[in-house]
C-alpha cells in the first residue's frame, strides 16, 4: 500500500495539517493538504499546503521567505490529521502567520473576550507584495 493511501482524505480530498515548531513546541498554524501537497512536502522537506481560497498548492514562504523546514511528518491515530514538526525559517524569531506574528494562534480568550497576546514581529505590508 502507498503511504498516501493510509491517510483518510475528506470529501474534498483534503486532510487538516498542523505545523508545530521543533524545540518550542509552539503550534504555528493550521492549514489543509491535498494528496499532491503532502507528497511534495515529503519530497522537498519543506511544507507545501493546499490553499482553499486560491485553489492551488502553496509552498509556505513562497512570497514571504518564511519557509517551514519539515523535520518530522506524523499522522494521528485516526489517520485524518497530519502533524508537521517544523523549523520556521526566515525572519528571526520565526514568523509563521501572514499577520507578521510568530504563530497564527495569537489571540487568547480571557475575561469574556478575545485578546491579542503576541506582538507583530514584522509589518505584513513589508513581507508581501
Amino acid at each position: 500500500m502507498n503511504w498516501l493511501d493510509e491517510v483518510k482524505w475528506d470529501a474534498q480530498g483534503l486532510v487538516p495539517a498542523i505545523a508545530q515548531e521543533v524545540g518550542s513546541n509552539d503550534v504555528l498554524m493550521f492549514a489543509f493538504m491535498n494528496r499532491e501537497a503532502l507528497a511534495r512536502t515529503a519530497e522537498l522537506g519543506e511544507a507545501v499546503y493546499f490553499s482553499r481560497s486560491r485553489q492551488r498548492l502553496w509552498h509556505k514562504g513562497e512570497e514571504s521567505g518564511h519557509v517551514q523546514k519539515v523535520r518530522e511528518l506524523r499522522l494521528d491515530c485516526d489517520n485524518d490529521v497530519v502533524l508537521l514538526k517544523v523549523e520556521q525559517l526566515g525572519h528571526q524569531p520565526g514568523i509563521a502567520c501572514h499577520t507578521g506574528r510568530h504563530s497564527c494562534f495569537f489571540r487568547l480568550f480571557k475575561d469574556g473576550a478575545w485578546q491579542t497576546v503576541e506582538p507583530v514581529l514584522k509589518d505584513p505590508g513589508s513581507i508581501y507584495k
